[in-house]
Order: structure tokens, then C-alpha cells, then sequence
């Protein structure tokens, strides 16, 4: 009796479901459903949706679309099934990070290998989804950085302010090609697949994973994981019940370390840094020791996580919170101006508080927004958010509420 084919979403949660129940458990048999049309559609569907800078080959979505997809796919998976493909060099890009100082450089891929790279991703992401650990947030399916803020925020409340804030010098560069394919052979058993991500590694370099690769973050995820797991070891063994005294928070390579702020779990600060260093060690990804540092909330420290700065304030009722604003200058000048004004600080606190519960800041916007002005002008004024729209943009002088 012929089975009936299996549907990509079924196939994709089979495997994690096996995947997670098993942990030692290597698949096989998985390139022939990296080549199917079904596989090559879905991942191509992904490419467009993302769309992008034009391509090393200079062709466009628009231009497949017009001579065909279907034929374009076929096109690739004869490649695929007849071992022949072979991936094209990375088109570079530099674009300005660190307020324009330094550049960081782009691979992009050419459409038909970044339909590859999605069909790969689309049968492998499973597998390492049951082995990513709680505390990584980075690039992975129903997963956010706002999720990482609130996971770091509670850890603060709950008397973690003791920081440990690792900053990874160029780590996606730093990535070494055979530790990385260890990594995948420990849980796929097919040759033909570890050979495509050997090939896709290799043409953007000896080392590293190419940045604007589909599937680069799986992959950079991947390689830390170890380090997760000797995090998840540490918050483990230092539980007291339902007590963490250490906590943590990785969005690809930004990882920041909380440690309870007690007397006794003074140890624990030079012990994880140890094991942190010693795993980092393993996988030779060097430390930037100018940007890493420990803080001590409880005195007044603050650190950047995210986006967002980090302080550990009193509450109205007189409770220790999380406070957190967006790491930004022109933000923080704002926080200046409206508490020297006559408005006073307190109310400045109270416009923040309708900033956060109506939506007026939120981590992918670059400025407040104005949504808290639908809330009613007599609600505003009596909150003070009024003075905060009044409170001119310190770049454009232009007043915050109009943006």
C-alpha cells in the first residue's frame, strides 16, 4: 500500500516533535526533501518576500516572473538532484554601523541560492529548534527581541542586578566552518546535506557565516548553543525552588548575564564569566574586553541591552522595577529637557507610563509616536503627556508629538 505524500508543514513538525523527544537522535534520508518542488516553492516565496538589493547575476524577481518560476525552480532542482549545483559568489555590500565609524559588510546571495539556502533552512530549522535553549531569542520562529527585554526586565525585579554584558568581537565573521559543520553532523546523518552547507560556507569565505545569508542566523544560532546550555546548567544548579539566582539573554551575538545581587552569590560573578570565557575559548570567538563589562544595578550602574538602556528604579508604591528606555541621545536629551522643566520629574515619570501604555515608544521606532494623543486631550494634559509633545525634537527642534 503507497503512502500518502506528507505536506511540508507536517514534515517540518514530525521532525521537531522527533527531534526534541530524541536529543541523540541523527536524521537521514533528508536531502530529497530539501529537493522537492514544494520545498523549492515555499522557500522562494520566502526570498521574494523579502525582496533585497539586486544580485552579483543582476537578475530580479521581476525578471523570473516574467520568463517563468516554475522553470526557474525546475532549473534548480535538476542541479540539486543531479549533485551539479554549485552556489555563485556573494555580491558585497558595506553599510555604516556604530553611528557610521565602522562598516559592516553584506553577503548577498543570488536569487536561485537563496531559494537553496531557504529549502535547506526550511528542513533543517526544526531539528535544531528542539535544541535552542530558552534564553535565545535571535531569529527564530515565534521569537522576539521584545520577548529577550521582558525575559531581562522580570530577571531585574526579581533582584538580579548583578550584570554580566559580553560584547563578541565580529562574531559572525569569526565563525570557523568545521566546528560549525560538527555542530549540523551531530544531528544529520546525510552526506548530500552537510556537502550543500559546505559549498554555501565556502563561497563567501574560509570562515564565517556570509551576513544577509537566508541561512546565517540558524546557523550563528547554532554555534552558540553550547554556551545556552552551560547557562541553562548554571541557572539549574544555583535554583533556590522557584528562584533563579542567575539568568540570561541571548539575541544572536548580543548576550547579557544577571546574577543575584545577595552577598553569598558574590562567587557566582567569577565563576560563570569563567565558564562563559572557557566555552567562547572552545569555539574561538574572541571577547571585545573594551565593550564587555560587569555592572551593579543596585549601585546605580546601568547597562545597554537591545536597545534599550537598563536602571533599576523605585516604583510610587516604593517597589524596585525595571526601567528601560531606548539607548538613544536624542532621547535621553529629551529626558533632560522635560525634567528641568517646570512640569517637574514626577510628571516626566507619568508621561513615560503613557508612553509605554498607549504604544508611543516601542523598540523598532526611532522616535516617539503620536498614538497617545488619540487617548484625549483631557487625559494628556492631566498626565503632563502634553508637555511631552510640546518638548522639541533636540535633532530637528521639531515637537515630538508631530512625528
Amino acid at each position: 500500500m503507497k503512502n500518502a505524500p506528507i505536506s511540508l508543514e507536517d514534515l517540518r513538525r514530525r521532525i521537531y516533535v522527533k527531534a526534541k523527544a530524541e536529543p541523540t537522535w541523527r536524521f537521514w534520508g533528508l536531502y530529497v526533501h530539501v529537493c522537492k518542488m514544494e520545498t523549492l516553492h515555499e522557500a522562494y516565496q520566502m526570498a521574494k518576500s523579502n525582496n533585497g538589493a539586486p544580485r552579483i547575476d543582476g537578475i530580479t524577481f521581476d525578471a523570473v516572473e516574467e520568463s517563468g518560476v516554475e522553470g526557474f525552480l525546475k532549473q534548480i532542482q535538476d542541479e540539486l538532484v543531479d549533485n551539479t549545483y554549485q552556489p555563485m559568489p556573494v555580491r558585497k555590500k558595506e553599510i555604516p554601523k556604530d553611528g557610521g565609524n565602522k562598516v559592516r559588510v553584506l553577503s548577498i546571495p543570488a536569487i536561485r541560492d537563496r531559494v537553496v539556502q531557504g529549502a535547506v533552512k526550511l528542513i533543517l530549522e526544526p531539528i535544531f529548534e528542539g535544541d535552542f535553549q530558552s534564553g535565545s531569542y535571535g531569529y527564530r520562529p515565534k521569537r522576539s527581541a521584545h520577548e529577550a527585554v521582558d525575559r531581562v526586565a522580570r530577571a531585574i525585579v526579581q533582584g538580579l542586578t548583578r550584570i554580566i554584558d559580553l560584547d563578541l568581537r565580529a562574531y559572525v565573521d569569526s565563525v570557523q566552518h568545521s566546528l560549525l559543520l560538527e555542530k549540523v553532523a551531530r544531528r544529520v546523518q546525510d552526506l548530500s546535506v552537510i556537502r550543500l552547507l559546505k559549498m554555501i560556507l565556502k563561497s563567501s569565505g574560509t570562515k564565517g557565516v556570509p551576513q544577509g545569508g537566508v541561512i546565517s542566523p540558524m546557523l550563528s544560532n547554532l554555534y552558540l548553543t553550547e554556551v545556552d546550555r552551560m547557562l541553562e546548567k548554571a541557572i539549574a544548579t544555583t535554583r533556590r525552588g522557584r528562584y533563579a539566582n542567575v539568568q540570561y539573554a541571548r539575541f544572536a551575538d548580543d548576550v547579557v548575564v544577571l546574577i543575584d545581587s545577595h552577598p553569598r552569590h558574590e562567587w557566582l560573578i567569577g565563576a560563570v564569566e569563567k565558564r562563559l570565557r572557557e566555552e567562547l575559548a572552545k569555539l574561538r570567538v574572541e571577547i571585545n574586553e573594551e565593550k564587555s563589562r560587569k555592572v551593579d544595578l543596585s549601585k546605580g550602574g546601568s547597562f545597554g541591552f537591545l536597545g534599550f538602556e537598563y536602571r533599576r528604579m523605585r516604583s510610587f508604591t516604593g517597589k524596585w522595577r525595571a526601567h528601560y528606555v531606548p539607548n538613544r541621545p536624542w532621547w535621553k536629551e529629551l529626558i533632560f529637557c522635560q525634567a528641568d522643566s517646570p512640569v517637574g520629574y514626577a510628571t516626566f515619570r507619568r508621561t513615560w507610563q503613557l508612553a509605554r501604555k498607549y504604544g508611543c515608544c516601542d523598540i523598532r521606532a526611532d522616535r516617539p509616536r503620536a498614538r497617545a494623543a488619540k487617548v484625549g486631550s483631557e487625559q494628556a494634559d492631566q498626565s503632563g503627556f502634553s508637555a511631552l509633545a510640546a518638548c522639541p525634537h533636540p535633532a530637528t527642534g521639531a515637537e515630538s508629538g508631530s512625528g
